[in-house]
């Protein structure tokens, strides 16, 4: 599955776009350097019920942006993608 699966379906799942998940983990200090993945993984599943890996496409963009390494674009690879940007604004929103 594609980290923008991942977060489409995370979406569809919780009801928020990536864009307002990422706003509230700032809010919470998530984005700080010194969080570690498994509290972000903790939070995502008691209040949204996200398993691990929807968890992990999102510690990805609360962390380090929207910015994926190219090697996932167009590869064969488990996490293959269209581009190496992905989209948070909400599968509705996305331009074809």
């Amino acid at each position: 599955m594609s980290f923008q699966a991942y977060l489409d379906a995370a979406e569809g799942k919780t009801g928020l776009t990536p864009r307002q998940l990422v706003e509230i983990a700032q809010s919470k200090g998530f984005d700080e350097p010194t969080v570690k993945a498994g509290v972000i993984l903790e939070w995502l599943k008691a209040d949204y019920g996200l398993g691990r890996g929807h968890g992990m496409a999102l510690v990805h963009v609360i962390k380090k942006g929207p910015t994926i390494d190219s090697r996932h674009v167009g590869s064969d690879g488990t996490h293959r993608d269209e581009t190496d940007t992905l989209w948070l604004d909400g599968a509705a929103t996305k331009p074809v």
